[in-house]
Order: structure tokens, then sequence, then C-alpha cells
């Protein structure tokens, strides 16, 4: 199970403002989190290569080596190369997200044999002989500027031809929030999508014109597309939207917010509002703007993706990223103590 990002924030804060130490902001936060993701991520990869060289275990549950294989299994894929050929080419790139290369298998001989990595000076060499040359049943491949160019050259091309086996890198973590009546930072849990609209969030700054003096006063309704007087401009095929309106007699509209997001709109949708809606002289359109969608505001969040096993030693190395940021080193150096005894432990 991924570590809530939440839980993370808030045993932080709640360590610093116990110890008066400071205050770590959202954006702060979200820094460190992935710089702490990140270090804790590749340092699976050292641990693994370490405990393969140690005396094993079968006992279940005591095996080192399988602990890590599992903090990193979540993050391997297997995905086709992410070009199409020319038809004059035998040159694959790489899946856009690889961060380390595993394995990657030839589609076109029998069983999709594993393509072998080699030099360029080995290719040479094994070219000269008739015995050694490159088959589709045993392919070989120079895997340079994240490109592999197989042998033997195909009479057709397709990213299909090849099947990469890879590592790659962790989501960016992040704390999504949005400003409460007292300007406090409320966490926002909804899962971060940067064309997703915002969970909540207010349309008020979207929508033109305001200008009725004599709407009446009602209590707050929820539209849809399919509500008598709304209409909902989305091109790209946007569905889901429902919106709540609140009129207030002498002022019109005084609020709007998304009750729910939906799935598909973009910048530049659309949503009329007939003015017998409010009680208007005039239609009042709401013209999605970037900042009504988690990309282009703080809503959503995305918790870490390695495992809660990790929880401690995440927490107290952004505690010591915290003290460096709030300049307090005695913060820095009881962190580190305390990563480093962990360390110790857990490889005795």
């Amino acid at each position: 199970m991924a570590i809530n990002v939440n839980t993370v924030y808030t045993t932080v804060l709640t360590i610093l403002n116990k110890e008066q130490r400071g205050y770590l902001t959202p954006y702060e936060f979200n820094n460190v989190a992935n710089q702490v993701q990140l270090e804790v991520f590749e340092k699976f990869f050292e641990d693994y290569n370490q405990y393969i060289r140690m005396p094993k275990t079968n006992v279940e549950f005591a095996s080192r080596m399988d602990h890590i294989r599992e903090e990193f299994q979540v993050f391997e894929k297997t995905d086709n190369a992410s070009n199409d050929p020319a038809a004059t080419t035998n040159v694959y790139d790489q899946p856009a997200d690889l961060h380390r290369f595993g394995s990657a298998s030839w589609n076109k001989g029998t069983n999709s044999p594993p393509i072998e990595i080699v030099s360029n000076r080995d290719y040479n060499q094994l070219k000269l002989s008739p015995l050694t040359q490159p088959t589709n049943n045993f392919p070989v491949a120079k895997y340079q500027q994240d490109k592999l160019t197989v042998f033997p050259s195909p009479s057709t091309f397709a990213n299909t031809d090849v099947t990469f086996n890879y590592i790659r890198k962790p989501d960016l973590v992040r704390w999504g929030y949005y400003a409460g009546n007292l300007g406090q930072f409320i966490y926002d849990p909804t899962v971060f999508a940067a064309n997703s609209l915002n969970n909540g969030g207010s349309l008020l700054s979207s929508i033109s014109p305001n200008l009725d003096n004599t709407a009446p006063t009602l209590s707050l309704a929820e539209y849809d597309g399919s509500s008598a007087g709304v209409t909902i401009n989305s091109p790209g095929g946007g569905t889901g939207l429902k919106i709540k309106m609140e009129i207030t007699f002498g002022s019109g509209i005084v609020n709007i917010f998304v009750s729910d997001p939906g799935t598909g709109y973009s910048i530049g949708d659309t949503i009329t509002f007939a003015s017998a809606t409010f009680g208007g002289a005039i239609d009042a359109v709401c013209t999605l703007a970037a900042g009504n969608f988690n990309g282009g505001s703080t809503y959503g969040s995305t918790n870490f993706e390695i495992s809660d096993s990790m929880q401690t030693e995440v927490i107290l190395e952004i505690l010591k990223y915290s003290g460096v940021i709030i300049r307090d080193p005695q913060i820095v150096q009881a962190a580190s103590q305390e990563l480093a005894q962990e360390e110790v432990n857990s490889k005795r």
C-alpha cells in the first residue's frame, strides 16, 4: 500500500510545531517530498545489489532480497517501443517513461526471443562469421542514446517489433489544497489529474456577465448538462459535470462551484445559463480557464508510490530537509542520526 501524502505532511508539521521549529509550506513540502521519494527509490537498487551478495534465507517474510524486490516491482513495466520507425530504419526508441532498462525482446522471432545488447565492436565481430551473425531467433542490438538498433534489420517496421521490460520513475508527490475562509490550507484528497476540473473549485471568476440586480433569493441549486436552461458546450466530449449555483436577491450569482468534475473537459469549454435560470435579464456564460483545472491550480493530490513500510524513513528524510529549509541544524542532525541508526538496524 502506498504512503498517504496527507499522513506524512501532517506528521511532519506536528513534529515541527511541537518542537516550535517552524513551518513547512505545501510548496516546500511537495518539492522536498519528491526529492525524498526519489532518493528512497534509487536506494532500493543499491540495497538489492547488496542483498544478492549476502547469505539468503527462505523463511517467509524474512528474506531481505524478496522484500526489496517487492518494493520496486510496483514500478516495473512492459511496453513497446515509443516510435514507429521509418521504412528504412531498424532503430527503436525506448518508452518515454523508461528509467532503468531491464531487457528487450524481439517479437519477429519465434516466441519473442530476448535481444542481446552488444557494443559496436562486438557487433562488428559477430558479422565476421556466418555462424555468429544475428537472426530473428538470435537478435542483437546496440543500445545508444535511448534507442535500440536491432539486427537483423527487418523488411517492415513497427513499434510492436520490440518489447521493453523496464523500471519507471515514481509519479510526482503532490499535497493538493485549496484556501479556506480564513486563508488556511485545506487538504484536497481528490486524485490529481492535470486535465481534471477542480472538485469543489469555484467558477465564479470565469462567469460573465453577472450584472443582475433583480434575481430572487434561492437556495443552492445543482445543475448538469440535462438541466433546463443550462447548456454545456464541450467539443472534446466532456461528460458528467455537475455544478451548484447560489443566487441572492440584489446580487445575482454570488457563488458557483463544481460538485462533480466529470471527465473530458478542456480549457475554453462553456457553460451557458439561460437568464430565466437565475432571474436575470441576459444569459450568463462560464468559460473554463486553466485555473479551473488541477494542472493550473493547487487542487488534487498524489500519494507517495513507495510502500507504507518506508513511511518512517520518508518522514525522517523530510524532517532532515526541513531543518535545511528553516535553517535549524539541530533538526538536520537529529533526523540524520535516526536515519543512520535505522540503516544499521536494517542491515544487521
